[in-house]
């Protein structure tokens, strides 16, 4: 075989070569970035705003037994959460891939524990957790139907059911049209939420604060106490952190991502805060005690 043979072969075949590498990069998928600042911040506060307000300041009250020490323990869990965010936030620009604590592990520890936390999380964390808010969710929707007793158990599972189904199918047809239902999802807790603190503002001002006397009188504290109200006060501030699941979603997430933390739970601690004192204002420690959700 002469030498024009061999090299026209050797030509051909980094023709070859080249396509399919440029087949390959063709194939390749990448996220889509079209979060941005706005939408990081609602994230946030639609993920942390949910069930927890609203079932957790009785369990918080019952493990403090005084308002002054409960309020407290509001603040200490938001500015916990706060510092957690933050550093995750480190860990966000540094590591710029989804995946929350998966990729983070992957780098520091290898693939056997990002492994292990991904199944745990896959299969039971996060399954377990989306199970307690959807049927919190269809709880709450379903009460006023039934005035003066408890909803059917099935009408409860149906409802939680539909709601796990909707959210799942919306988030899997589009990340544009999730990060608007996310965001119309925002802004009616939002809505709730202000109306609940306008309420209590409005009391306030006409007088109504004998349930603010002596706010650290008879309170119990202890380390099993302390231990267990921050247990069920943080369980109101979970999903701080699932910013850093979409982190190759975020536009620019230098800068969209602290913004987003920075704004969003210090924004849902001053929320929290201010709806446990208008739970204070129009019941007493022991109203609070007797209701199993306390915004109902």
């Amino acid at each position: 075989m002469d030498e024009a043979s061999l090299r026209k072969r050797r030509e051909d075949k980094g023709k070859e070569d080249g396509q399919s590498t440029q087949s390959h990069e063709v194939q390749k998928t990448n996220l889509q970035k079209q979060v941005g600042l706005i939408s990081g911040i609602c994230m946030i506060i639609g993920t942390i705003i949910g069930s927890g307000i609203f079932v957790s300041p009785k369990s918080v009250l019952d493990n403090v037994q005084a308002v002054g020490p409960c309020l407290t323990i509001w603040a200490a869990c938001g500015l916990l959460a706060t510092l957690g965010a933050l550093c995750f936030a480190e860990l966000g620009t540094m590591i710029t891939k989804s995946g929350g604590e998966y990729p983070y592990l992957m780098e520091a520890f290898g693939p056997i524990p990002a492994f292990l936390f991904s199944w745990t999380s896959l299969l039971v964390t996060k399954p377990s957790s989306f199970a307690i808010i959807c049927l919190s969710f269809a709880e709450y929707a379903s009460a006023p139907f039934y005035p003066g007793c408890d909803p059917p158990k099935i009408i409860i599972k149906c409802l939680a059911a539909a709601a796990i189904v909707t959210i799942t199918v919306v988030n899997s047809l589009s990340v544009k049209l999730g990060s608007y239902l996310q965001n119309f999802l925002t802004a009616a807790k939002m809505i709730i939420v202000t109306i609940i603190i306008v309420s209590g503002i409005v009391l306030l001002a006409q007088g109504k604060t004998e349930n603010f006397k002596g706010s650290f009188k008879d309170s119990k504290i202890s380390f099993n106490s302390l231990g267990l109200a921050f247990y069920n006060g943080l369980w109101a501030y979970d999903g701080w952190n699932q910013l850093n699941y979409i982190t190759e979603e975020l536009k620019n997430p230098y800068r969209n991502l602290l913004l987003s933390i920075i704004i969003g739970i210090p924004l849902v601690t001053v929320c929290y805060i201010l709806i446990n004192i208008s739970y204070f204002t129009v019941m007493t420690s022991t109203e609070l005690l007797q209701s199993p959700a306390v915004a109902v």
